[in-house]
């Protein structure tokens, strides 16, 4: 009797799961940024800041002195892209890893912009609520680099040193990534499975770390991103193909601050020329490429990025 109670009660749990996963097919993909996050040491937190409520990821270091590191993500991405960083970390950092406003779990205002000059005056309020008595180490990853460029540049009293990593803003070597964005596409659109392997083996070079995605997770996000697509478009409109486009490589030549330069040789999004469009604008810039490596340097080579940030913060 006892095993056909333990049994039904199982059950019952299953298809409880079944459902709610049915009901809410995200709760799968949550489920699974809350095991990283927790992994990683990370816990989440929320703050109000530039009109918008933000979630963030943040971590103490273990030194109540060490420099404080704000990471900011690229277009579609969000704060969980820094994870496998964070986790590669460890302590040593006191951490704050945003979703920006109009991405992941921030929230997104209509008929807000949130094109590079909205959202580096967006970060910068972000510090200012979060550590505004000491300046901060910015690292910005595609988007969130050309975002991070326009911060230093124009807030420099609030960033001790920078960090751009595969970053946007800059007119870099033709390849089909950037000829799809001037032409009108979005190379990132998902639309079904087939767009979403694509977007992946865009984004990652190294067959290995490339993240498995399984049903429902991978119906869950491709209902999301289709969701998504008008506001991706528009972004992108700004940030790829606009006026501003260019703006983040054009005032980068005003960062005075130590920076990193750091891209992956293989980097089928923001092609590495960049990397030395960026180092001729900000001559003071340490620069690291990275073998076998694409776009999504922070994930697909965590620990190579680990250490290429200590020796620069040391």
């Amino acid at each position: 009797m006892a095993l056909l109670f333990f049994a039904s009660v199982l059950i019952a749990a299953l298809l409880a799961a079944i459902v709610a996963l049915w009901r809410d097919p995200m709760r799968l993909v949550r489920g699974e940024f809350a095991r990283q996050r927790r992994a990683a040491g990370l816990s989440r937190g929320m703050v109000e800041a530039a009109g918008h409520r933000w979630v963030y990821a943040h971590r103490a270091a273990a030194d109540p002195a060490a420099p404080v590191v704000v990471m900011v993500h690229g277009f579609t991405g969000s704060k969980e892209n820094w994870y496998p960083l964070a986790r590669a970390l460890g302590g040593r950092y006191r951490l704050l890893i945003p979703d920006l406003p109009g991405w992941g779990e921030s929230e997104r205002r209509p008929g807000a912009a949130y094109g590079f000059v909205e959202q580096a005056a967006n970060v910068a309020a972000f510090i200012d609520a979060l550590s505004p008595e000491r300046p901060v180490v910015l690292l910005g990853h595609s988007m969130g680099g050309g975002i991070a460029a326009l911060v230093a540049a124009r807030w420099p009293e609030r960033i001790a040193k920078v960090g751009l990593f595969n970053a946007a803003g800059v007119r870099f070597d033709d390849n089909q990534f950037g000829l799809d964005v001037l032409a009108g596409k979005n190379p990132f659109a998902v639309e079904d499975a087939a767009t979403l392997r694509r977007f992946v083996d865009t984004v990652f070079f190294d067959d290995a770390a490339k993240p498995w995605i399984p049903w429902p997770a991978s119906a869950a996000l491709i209902a999301k991103r289709r969701a998504d697509a008008a506001f991706e478009q528009t972004v992108l409109d700004r940030i790829g193909r606009g006026d501003e486009s260019l703006l983040p490589g054009e005032e980068a030549s005003r960062i005075r601050q130590p920076a990193l330069l750091l891209w992956g040789r293989q980097d089928a999004v923001i092609d590495p020329s960049a990397l030395a469009l960026y180092a001729a604008r900000i001559p003071q810039a340490r620069q690291v490429l990275l073998d076998g490596c694409g776009h999504m340097s922070i994930a697909e080579r965590p620990r190579e990025v680990a250490e290429a940030l200590v020796r620069f913060l040391q």
